[in-house]
């Protein structure tokens, strides 16, 4: 296993021209598809850190680095398969899941009262000839006021359909994406924020109206523009694998122009496309990917056992 990650090391070296002359390169590291800065010496202005990326094209798995939170410091190195985090952009298929993920979560619930429904009488409200008016029926008529509605809004069911494996297909498109412009940030296990001692110090009676919400959001601020996720920085998702309390709550009072903290529940693939970088556990990232790989997991049975699929998540240097 460590022969394969070392090989799977120097293909990612070699296709990035890092392991000829690493004295004139600097390598900035989040997630392995990161920004690359050149010397002029090697590289020519046509061939810019873009074509440098694009040339790139793994065979089997690419490699993926766990961070520490929220130092962001890394901790070891994985490798996940191509078919997870290497897909291709498919503009079409993700606009397809966006568009079923906002039919399916309209609520559907506007109704309104038709002359059958609404309180009055039936009586008719005046004779059918000789007034010289229009003829008119009860007072539930909807061209008089108080009266129904004519083809108003009726509770329905916005939901439409998409195949199973279109969707998975954009779920993992998505955090292709994402990856290949290396705004994917993999961190370890528990991942939650840390309060300053002297904040936890402090008695409850002392952070009483808004003080404690607004330390809180000016705290959660400063730290996100320090580690460049921040409003300047397109904003952040984090991803956790159920509710921190500590980082939902300061990623509320810092508010939705910082970024957004949700746990796998509630994620989807809208919400992976809209803020500039994602942050996600290492087991929420496993989980998303296990749930959403139906196209590339065969039904057939083959002496007893159905096939799985690729391989990731497999430890290739660090504790």
């Amino acid at each position: 296993m460590a022969a394969k990650g070392i090989g799977c090391i120097s293909e990612a070296m070699g296709a990035l021209k890092l392991a000829s002359k690493p004295s004139h390169l600097k390598t900035i590291t989040r997630s392995m598809a990161t920004t690359i800065e050149a010397s002029t010496a090697n590289i020519t202005r046509s061939a810019d850190t873009q074509t440098i990326l694009n040339s790139w094209h793994p065979s089997s798995s690419v490699p993926v680095t766990i961070h520490a939170f929220p130092s962001l410091e890394p901790t070891s190195l994985e490798q996940f398969a191509v078919e997870h985090l290497y897909l291709p952009m498919r503009r079409d298929i993700l606009h397809l899941a966006v568009v079923y993920e906002g039919d399916n979560t309209r609520l559907g619930t506007a109704r309104a009262l038709t002359r059958s429904e609404v309180r009055g009488s039936t009586r008719k409200v005046r004779p059918q000839k000789g007034t010289g008016r229009a003829r008119l029926g009860s007072s539930r008529s909807p061209s008089l006021r108080g009266g129904g509605k004519a083809h108003g809004p009726r509770q329905r069911d916005f939901g439409t359909k998409l195949n199973r494996k279109v969707y998975d297909k954009a779920w993992r498109t998505a955090l292709s994406y994402r990856y290949r412009r290396g705004e994917l940030i993999v961190t370890e296990d528990g991942m939650d924020m840390a309060y300053p001692e002297e904040f936890e110090a402090t008695p409850a009676d002392k952070l009483r109206f808004g003080l404690r919400e607004r330390y809180l959001a000016k705290y959660m601020r400063e730290a996100l523009m320090g580690l460049g996720l921040g409003k300047p920085d397109g904003r952040t998702l984090f991803v956790t694998e159920d509710r921190r309390t500590r980082l939902f709550e300061a990623m509320e009072y810092a508010g939705p122009s910082e970024g957004r903290a949700l746990d796998m529940e509630d994620v989807d693939v809208k919400d992976l496309l809209e803020t500039g970088k994602v942050v996600m556990e290492r087991s929420v990232l496993k989980e998303l990917i296990k749930q959403h790989e139906s196209d590339l997991v065969s039904k057939v049975v083959i002496n007893g056992f159905t096939p799985a699929g690729p391989q990731s998540g497999v430890k290739v240097l660090g504790a």
